[in-house]
């Protein structure tokens, strides 16, 4: 990793390692880019694969299970240990430190490493589409979803906005996983779509958080702040046209994905409408079969009685 320094917190003045990024990052992504491929066939053949031959998917169902389970793991670890790193460096009770002191050039061990494995993550994400063997017409939607997530992370980490990054992913994070878990435990019980109805509701909570705290943020704390300038060395990129670009690439982005939200919802909608009225087509068909079976059934058992009659009036009669 690129660049140690020793700085003195606390009391009794504990020297703390402070990290800032580098060119030599470059080389340790791609080592934990290595590993996340790796990680990803453990899951993929030691977990994945075995429920896939117990539940015997369709080809469809198979694929996005499999894509779910994947992502289920890497939002559940990867909002742990977010969650942890807030917490220890006290983000969350003191919003102010996401503006105050601005450049953030240096960071805690922690909050580099998880930097350094979000972004070798993403990247492992498109040599899989090919060892995956994802259907061409599924490769536009994961390469947008990948493309965004590394353009946010990276353009976060080198601009030195990487605390509102961190909280930002928390957030976003947490949406995703449940809707990745809802969507594994519907595969499993198609009744099961409770979940869907939640991840709805902090979907649209989520973008408007996100939003609120991206403008408290970049408009307004750092736009107030003294420390104003662009200095490559020093990486304080405080701009004005940095940070209208920061805030529109945040809303497109936003835009975009409530844009995708609505159309999800809106087909959803379609598709339980149109099984609405299937079932109330069947059901009057099914009422006239049966009818029309117990008419069938009647006229029988009055020929059946009439033979009868007739086979005893000629006994009788001889």
């Amino acid at each position: 990793m690129d660049g140690g320094v020793y700085t003195a917190d606390g009391p009794e003045e504990t020297a703390v390692n402070h990290f800032h990024h580098g060119i030599k990052d470059l080389a340790t992504i791609f080592f934990y880019m290595l590993v996340a491929i790796i990680m990803h066939a453990i899951i993929q053949e030691y977990v994945l694969d075995k429920i896939n031959r117990k539940k015997h998917f369709s080809k469809t169902k198979h694929s996005k299970f499999n894509e779910s389970g994947q992502l289920s793991a890497f939002y559940l670890f990867s909002f742990g240990w977010g969650t942890s790193i807030l917490l220890s460096e006290n983000f969350l009770s003191n919003p102010v430190t996401l503006w105050e002191g601005y450049p953030h050039t240096l960071m805690p061990f922690q909050m580099k490493f998880y930097y350094i494995c979000q972004l070798g993550y993403w990247l492992h994400a498109l040599p899989e589409l090919y060892f995956q063997k994802t259907k061409k017409e599924d490769i536009p939607r994961q390469l947008v979803y990948i493309f965004l997530y590394l353009v946010h992370i990276a353009g976060a980490y080198i601009l030195n906005l990487n605390r509102l990054c961190l909280v930002l992913l928390v957030l976003h994070y947490f949406v995703e996983l449940l809707f990745h878990v809802s969507r594994l435990v519907y595969f499993s019980n198609e009744q099961r779509q409770m979940g869907f109805t939640i991840w709805a509701v902090l979907f649209v909570l989520g973008r408007l958080l996100t939003l609120s705290l991206s403008v408290l943020t970049v408009g307004f704390g750092l736009a107030t702040a003294e420390n104003q300038g662009f200095d490559l060395a020093a990486g304080n990129f405080n701009v004005l046209f940095v940070r209208i670009t920061v805030l529109a690439a945040i809303c497109l982005t936003q835009a975009f994905m409530m844009w995708k939200f609505i159309n999800f919802q809106l087909r959803r909608w379609r598709e339980h409408a149109q099984a609405q009225a299937l079932k109330k087509k069947q059901a009057p068909s099914k009422s006239k079969s049966k009818k029309d079976k117990g008419e069938g059934q009647g006229l029988n058992t009055v020929y059946s009685s009439l033979c009868f009659i007739s086979f005893c009036s000629c006994i009788y009669n001889c």
